[in-house]
């Protein structure tokens, strides 16, 4: 690989702001707030939105669609 060309591959520690659940991965991204780990290390923390933790299809928590009702709009709108 070329050297200075590609972006530093460093621990983040990611952080689901909805259920409060922090996980460390390896990632390019960056940021300028820190987090002191499980481990005592200081890491770039970033913070997000969903994680498998808080998403509708990790969590079974789907909501249920009025497929009933969808079904019976169709047959009466396209009943012949």
């Amino acid at each position: 690989m070329k050297k200075d060309i590609h972006p530093k591959y460093n621990e983040v520690v990611f952080w689901d702001q909805s259920s409060d659940f922090k996980f460390k991965t390896r990632s390019t991204m960056t940021s300028s707030d820190t987090i002191t780990w499980e481990d005592g290390k200081t890491y770039p923390v970033v913070k997000i939105e969903v994680s498998s933790e808080s998403h509708p299809f990790y969590t079974g928590k789907n909501m249920l669609l009025d497929t009933a009702g969808r079904v019976e709009k169709f047959n009466r709108r396209y009943k012949k």
